[in-house]
């Protein structure tokens, strides 16, 4: 497929959705999250992509958050409708595993986009923020419900009221980030590292373990174990299962199905 505010590849399993709006620091947009939506159809729908890393071609900014001028236009229709947060479900549901390596700013909906990876990865330059009551509205892709379950209630309230942005090393130290690193080149050695250890897993039991944390995240203890169970009862019925397993007694790496 060709796009205009995005780069793709596939490296080995792996699918790059490199933003590149460089003369707005990847403010996302009505057709750049057009674009990134048809990227993520695209990347489920090839059995050999089993990680989705999602990164800047931009050192100076991941994304910056949403188009101001468009915004400025948004209605109160335009609130309700699916818009960026049922982008952002998509890409939290995906059946790959998810990753975000930023760099630069990730503010409000570049922020958002970040959060609805299963694991992000981030410089010590990155900066993270909801900064949108500046605006005179709130984080509306995800952010104010997110955020809290990611780093507490209380740390969410404080980010989002106040609007303060953070650094890649306070975001680590709250929890908002899974790993931290030095510079530019590291962000994309790491990135790859995390990608090449999620390579060797099951693809089957990613999807069930995501959904296991996602679903049961929400309801009650009890409920959530059973959906535990009743996702373990499918894994026990795979052929990865009878690989892994198999795998693990002769002392060999397993050779997983695409799925």
């Amino acid at each position: 497929m060709s796009f205009k505010n995005i780069q793709i590849s596939v490296d080995h399993g792996v699918y790059w959705l490199m933003l590149h709006r460089p003369d707005s620091r990847n403010a996302l947009n009505t057709e750049m999250l057009s674009e990134i939506e048809a990227a993520i159809n695209e990347a489920e729908s090839i059995p050999e992509v089993r990680v989705i890393i999602i990164h800047s071609v931009s050192e100076k900014a991941f994304a910056a958050g949403a188009d101001i001028k468009q915004l400025s236009k948004k209605t109160s229709l335009d609130a309700l409708s699916p818009g960026m947060q049922a982008l952002y479900d998509k890409i939290e549901s995906s059946k790959k595993a998810t990753i975000a390596a930023v760099d630069g700013y990730a503010l409000g909906g570049g922020c958002e986009l970040a959060m609805a990876c299963d694991i992000r990865i981030a410089t010590e330059q990155a900066t993270f923020g909801l900064p949108e009551l500046n605006l005179g509205i709130i984080p509306g892709a995800g952010g104010t419900q997110r955020l809290a379950r990611i780093i507490g209630k209380g740390r969410a309230l404080d980010m989002i009221l106040t609007g303060k942005k953070i650094s890649g090393i306070e975001a680590m130290d709250i929890g908002l980030v899974t790993y931290l690193v030095a510079t530019n080149k590291d962000l994309l050695e790491k990135a790859n590292t995390v990608a090449s250890r999620l390579l060797n897993r099951g693809p089957i039991a990613i999807q069930l373990a995501k959904m296991a944390v996602h679903k049961g995240y929400d309801v009650d203890q009890s409920t959530a174990l059973w959906m535990e169970k009743l996702s373990q009862a499918v894994a026990f019925e795979t052929e990865d299962k009878q690989e892994g397993t198999s795998a693990f007694m002769e002392k060999r790496t397993p050779t997983f199905q695409n799925n």
